[in-house]
């Protein structure tokens, strides 16, 4: 069975500070995007996890095999079997790509080992903070670390045009930095950049973005040069270091990206979807 794995981005981010468990509980407006992996779930003489062309671990410290394996030792199934990551979506960059690789592994083997759909969002708990909402995916909010996910209206009607800058941001190192900052607040884009779908969850901030710059300054630098370039607002996603920004239509959307700065890691359109993950093979 073969599936797409969708992206996610960030609309708006709110952190607060870290609780007794060690994390950080959020609030964060999440919006699946059309950029893709596409993961194999398939018969195999052994055990395996093949990444042609790179992009993600090929071994079993891979999230989408670390899924499948949890999936079938709960379906008590002994089959061999191989996963294959067709990596598109750029990681590490706040988009989500293992997570959406996860999540669709996982329901792939859940069908794959007779496992239940409420299972299915057990398990995704346990995977990473970003697997629940990926598991499901559309327009949400999400709460807790990640493991309440509240559906919103299909936000749709817009595009977005997203670029990788060459710049590495862990995520641990971001919010090391966020509490050495005391817990900053990120600025809200402006209410009119947004689109009319978006306007009631306004006003949309990263409170991630002070850290990451405090990281590495070159994302303000990049920020501001897109948005320099654009004539629109640019904001993060996520932890970074992938920048977006609204446009009315793909073709606008398409337009921007092309004139990303030449050493862009990654630039391309994306739209709303409605789901996390589709089957394409089955």
């Amino acid at each position: 069975m073969k599936a797409k794995a969708f992206a996610k981005v960030n609309l708006g981010l709110h952190v607060k500070g870290r609780g007794a468990d060690g994390f950080h509980p959020l609030r964060s407006l999440f919006q699946t995007i059309d950029w893709y992996d596409e993961v194999t779930v398939e018969d195999a003489d052994e055990d395996g996890v093949e990444v042609p062309g790179g992009g993600a671990p090929a071994d079993r410290t891979n999230l989408a095999w670390i899924a499948v394996a949890t999936a079938r030792d709960l379906g008590r199934n002994p089959r061999p079997t191989r996963v294959v990551i067709v990596k598109r979506i750029p990681s590490p960059a706040g988009l989500g790509g293992g997570s959406a690789d996860a999540a669709a592994a996982l329901n792939l083997a859940a069908r794959r080992f007779t496992v239940s759909f409420d299972d299915v969002r057990r398990l995704a708990v346990d995977l990473g903070s970003d697997v629940p909402f990926a598991v499901v995916g559309g327009t949400a909010i999400v709460t807790g670390r990640g493991e309440f996910v509240s559906p919103q209206p299909d936000a749709t009607g817009f595009a977005l045009a997203i670029v990788v800058p060459p710049i590495d941001l862990a995520t641990a190192a971001v919010y090391r930095k966020w509490d050495e900052m005391d817990g900053p607040e990120g600025s809200p884009a402006p209410a009119r950049s947004l689109p009319p779908a978006l306007r009631d969850y306004a006003p949309l901030v990263n409170d991630l973005y002070p850290a990451a710059v405090a990281v590495d300054p070159r994302i303000d630098e990049w920020r501001a040069e897109l948005s320099s370039r654009w004539g629109v607002p640019v904001s993060m996603t996520g932890s970074g270091a992938a920048l977006f920004a609204y446009f009315p239509t793909r073709s606008e959307a398409d337009d921007a990206a092309a004139s990303a700065p030449d050493d862009t890691v990654a630039a391309r359109a994306a739209e709303p979807v409605r789901h996390g993950w589709v089957i394409v093979d089955a």
